[in-house]
């Protein structure tokens, strides 16, 4: 079986199982299935394998961090009117790029992928804070890196089987 067929059946089965897990068992802890797609996406982009799965968990993890930040900064902001969210954004932005001297923090749009990841859950009106959304995320992340390693060697598995 090629590489890509075995990647597609290894994520299009592992996908229903993520799915599952996250309108059912995971539901009650407030994780979200689409912050783990972004996490599981951002494995590949890391280049898979170990190196990916800790790029993506502490990158993501890190973003998720200086997004909550960001929007807890908002408030003391408020002096600055309309700017205040977009001047966070921003301040944001410039620590995680900063942040990439760091040689574990090198991968910026995982990064932004964890930022974006926390925005969007507190923006959906859920009723979430910054400081209940940013558990949930993590582990969101957690959850969505570790299904990419996993199809990752389930694709290797078929692959080798053919």
């Amino acid at each position: 079986m090629t590489l890509l067929f075995a990647l597609a059946v290894a994520i299009g089965l592992l996908a229903v199982v993520a799915t599952w897990l996250f309108f059912g068992p995971l539901a009650a802890f407030q994780m979200q299935v689409w912050q783990a797609f972004v996490a599981w996406a951002s494995f590949f982009h890391n280049g898979g394998k170990t190196d990916g799965l800790v790029k993506t968990m502490v990158c993501m993890s890190f973003g998720a961090l200086v997004g909550m930040a960001s929007v807890l900064l908002i408030g003391p902001l408020a002096m600055l009117g309309g700017l205040a969210a977009p001047v966070a954004v921003g301040l944001g932005a410039a620590v995680i790029v900063l942040a990439a001297h760091v040689p574990f923090l090198s991968t910026i749009p995982s990064s932004v992928y964890g930022f974006a990841s926390v925005a969007g859950l507190i923006l959906l009106g859920k009723d979430m804070t910054p400081t209940a959304a940013i558990l949930p995320t993590i582990l969101s992340i957690a959850v969505g890196a570790a299904f990419g390693w996993a199809s990752e060697q389930l694709a290797g598995k078929l692959t080798k089987s053919a």
